[in-house]
This record gives structure tokens, sequence and C-alpha cells, in this order.
């Protein structure tokens, strides 16, 4: 087995386990055994030669060494002339295919660090923001109002709260998409809106077209499956209809993924011709469309935004459209929901009920309260958004003045353009000056975009001053080491 022949795959695997005190290859050393003893790396697999891991890593190829030669002396790797270093004992028994492949998703470091954050490490994987205060006047309101109702309920109710799911119709229908409440499901985020419809949409080994760039999440996701990622070129107008119509002609597409309001990571906004036109081209292909609209309402565009991309849907194709609070309201209100046609909706309650017989109900009532206010929660947000977007590139200005970007329509990060080395190598660096950043190749499924890197501006001034200063510090030991 040779997958990690490829020092750039082990050194992503690797992550910020790298992050921390003590000698740097000792730090790899305890990295290297960990992989081992969770199962991402197993008996027989292939490390890289010295020299490579320690380019990809971008430390002294004595690191490498010194770790190889600790491991060795500890019986986890071993070395045979002609066949280079590899996994020596076999670790515990092996997980299932679908949890080694969620293992090695291109989120898992991230995802872990909500537990294991290392000490003064920045991470900037997520755009995480306070959650609102008004979230508490909700939960007051539904204690002491609605709580008593909820407590005569049996407590499951697979496809949501009625009176959540009729807020979300009305909220479809304000913004342009006529929605009935037997339209909508309610699920525990929009991650697992994402694997609802994965399970309904595909089969194992089938093909999913997702925008290149696109969210790393949804690829850990259909990865799962065992489904096969093909990207579709964008430009400042969105997911390009003409190369999508290319890939359908060429590829058997199970399901398109799409971000069509404020994409991420471009923050890019699809016009509504663009919304038109892409809801055309797969209808005609008879490829079902999922369009997330998680960063809807999180916003720095100032002008009116196109009605979903299901309102351009022509008769007969189909569009299940995603929506979430995470983004607009806190990470942990765990409120997002499907919309899509009565049929289809039957179907997903069906595997929601199988996953976990439905989202907390109390949750669900604080939604509903919040819900029909999403447009001013929104325009509130906005005036803090645009602050934070002005300050963090104010900073980038001053401390990285070759790198590039436009600002975004909406959402909640920069898309920044590297000025002539890779984005991954340079995160690597970072992460050893305390800050975490999602390079460009996680966001494709070809491994290209790395010479951009996805950077959230939503952090508070003092916290995103003190990221700018590390990347900044990170920047300088990348060209000293390169020589330039």
């Amino acid at each position: 087995m040779d997958r990690f022949r490829d020092p750039d795959e082990l050194a992503r695997l690797l992550g910020d386990d790298l992050a921390g005190p003590g000698a740097l290859y000792r730090r790899l050393a305890t990295a290297l055994a960990s992989a081992a003893g969770a199962g991402l790396l197993v008996a027989g697999d292939r490390l890289p030669s010295e020299r490579d891991l320690a380019r990809a890593l971008h430390v002294s190829r004595a690191t490498v060494v010194a770790a190889y030669d600790e491991l060795r002396g500890r019986g986890l790797v071993e070395s045979r002339q002609g066949s280079g270093t590899r996994i020596a004992a076999p670790a515990d028994r092996e997980p299932a295919a679908v949890t080694r492949r969620l293992q090695r998703g291109l989120s898992t470091a991230a995802v872990r660090r909500f537990d294991t954050a290392a000490e003064g490490l920045i991470s900037m994987r997520y755009a995480l923001e306070p959650g609102d205060p008004r979230i508490a006047s909700a939960l007051a309101a539904v204690v002491e109002d609605d709580l008593p109702t909820l407590l005569e309920e049996v407590g499951y109710a697979p496809r949501g709260l009625p009176s959540l799911r009729a807020a979300i119709a009305d909220h479809h229908t304000s913004c342009g998409l006529p929605t009935s409440p037997d339209q909508v499901l309610v699920t525990t985020g929009t991650h697992q809106a994402i694997a609802l419809v994965t399970q309904l949409l595909l089969e194992r080994g089938s093909t999913v077209a997702v925008e290149s760039p696109s969210w790393p999440g949804c690829f850990d996701t259909f990865s799962a499956l065992g489904a096969r990622l093909v990207g579709v070129p964008m430009d400042d107008d969105g997911l390009r209809a003409d190369r999508l119509g290319e890939v359908l002609a060429t590829e058997q597409v199970a399901a398109l993924f799409v971000m069509p309001t404020f994409h991420n990571p471009t923050g890019a906004l699809m016009s509504a011709v663009r919304r038109r036109d892409v809801a055309r081209v797969a209808g005609e292909h008879d490829v079902p469309v999922v369009e997330d609209l998680a960063y809807s309402t999180t916003l720095t565009h100032a002008g009116p935004v196109p009605p979903p991309l299901a309102a351009f849907a022509t008769a007969g194709a189909r569009v299940l459209t995603l929506g979430s609070l995470s983004k607009a309201l806190w990470a942990g209100l765990r409120i997002g929901w499907i919309r899509a046609g009565a049929d289809e909706i039957e179907q997903l309650g069906h595997l929601k009920a199988n996953a976990d017989m439905g989202t907390p109900l109390i949750d669900q009532a604080v939604a509903a309260r919040l819900v029909p206010e999403l447009a001013t929660l929104g325009a509130d947000r906005t005036a803090v958004a645009l602050e934070h977007l002005e300050h963090a590139s104010g900073l980038l200005r001053t401390h990285l003045p070759d790198w590039s970007w436009q600002d975004p329509a909406g959402g909640t990060a920069l898309w920044i353009r590297l000025p002539g080395y890779d984005a991954s190598g340079f995160a690597r660096v970072a992460l050893r000056h305390g800050v975490e950043v999602t390079p460009g190749r996680e966001t494709d499924p070809t491994g290209a975009w790395d010479d951009h890197l996805r950077l959230p501006f939503t952090f508070e001034p003092a916290v995103m001053t003190e990221a700018v200063r590390r990347l900044a510090a990170a920047a300088d030991e990348l060209a000293r080491r390169s020589g330039s």
C-alpha cells in the first residue's frame, strides 16, 4: 500500500498535530505515531522519503531523519533497502471502510479541533461567531409560553415542529420561492441536511458535480458514500452554465451541488440570469440540484438578492434547497432544513427518523420564533460584518501587501491569492506560528487552487490583529526558507 508516498497528502493528514511545544522532530514522531494508532496509517503504508517529507512540511531534512529514527526505535516503522520506510506494527482492528474515508476527510482535523484545540492556536478554518443575544430572548419566551404545551407532545417529530416548518415555508415564500409546510423538513444543521440528501440521491460510486472551488465539508459527506467528485469552473457571476453543460454531457452525474448565494469560499453571488441558466441546463439533463443557502443571511452585500435557484427550475426539475440558522444566528443553534417536493420530503422524513427521530423540540421552538425575523437579524449582522471586513482588509494590506483578493459579495471569508508560493506549504508554516487556515487545494476535487487560501474575517478585532501578525511572520519565514 503506497497511499502516502505523496508527501503533501501525509502533511495534510498530520494537520495541526505538529503544533505545540517541544522539539520539532519529537512532535513529528508523535504525530506519525498518533496517526498510526488512530488507524489513519496502517501496517504497510509507505512513508515519503526524508527529503520529500521535509519539503512538504517546510522543515529541515534532519528533523524528519530524527523523527523516523525515533519511530524505528519504538518499533513503529521499519526501513528496508529499496523499499523505503513503512508502518511496521499493525494497529488495533481497522475501522470500517466508511469510517476510514471519514477519518481521511478534508475537514477531519478541523472537526477534531472543537474538542482538542491546541493552546494558543487561532483556528481560521471556520468563521465562528458568538451567538446572537436575541436567542436568549426567544428561549425565555419559549420557556414562558411554549414549554407546557411542548411537554404534552410525544417528543418525536421527524419532519420537524409544525410551527417551525410553517415559519420556514413563509420565509422561502417571502424570498420569491412559494413554499408550503409539507415541502419542508427540519434537520439538525446543514451538515445533516447534506447527509440526508446524499442518502436520497446518491448510490455508491455515483458522480457529483460541484463548483470549483467549493466547500470541503460536503466533499467528506459525498466521499463517505464512495462518490466521485467532478469540478465545474466558476466566474465572478457564479457557476458557469456553459461548462456545466459540457460536464453533464460527458459525465453520468447523479447530482449537482451549488452555493448560489454568497458562495463558500469565494463569496460570489450568482445572478438571477445565471440561476435560470443553471437550472435549465440541469433540468435538460435530468440532474437533481442541491442548493446550499447556509450563507444567505450572512451579508456584506447591500443590494437585492435573487430568489433561490429552485424558483427558476423548469417543470419537473428537481431542486432541493438547504438552509440553516448556524451562520445567521449561532453555530450552537443546530437548526437546518431542506425544502423540496412533498414526495421527496416524505422520503427524507423516513431517513431523518432513522437517523435521530427528530431534532430537539425546544431548539425548534426557539428557531420558530427567530425565523420570521431573519431579514432584520441579517441586516443587523451586516453592519458588524462590514466593520470586520474593513478591519481585516486594512490589516492585510498593511502587513501582507502582496496578497490579493476581491471583496466578497457576501459571506464570512476572503478568497486570497498568494504571491508565488503554494497555500498548502504556507498553511503548514502558519500552523507552527499558531494560526490555522484552509489552503485552496482542499476546496477542489483535483487539488487545484493551491495558490489561494480561505481566510475568515469575522473574528473580533484583537484576534484578527494577532492572526494577521502570525500570518505575516509565517510568510516571512517561508520567504527566508525559499531564499527569496
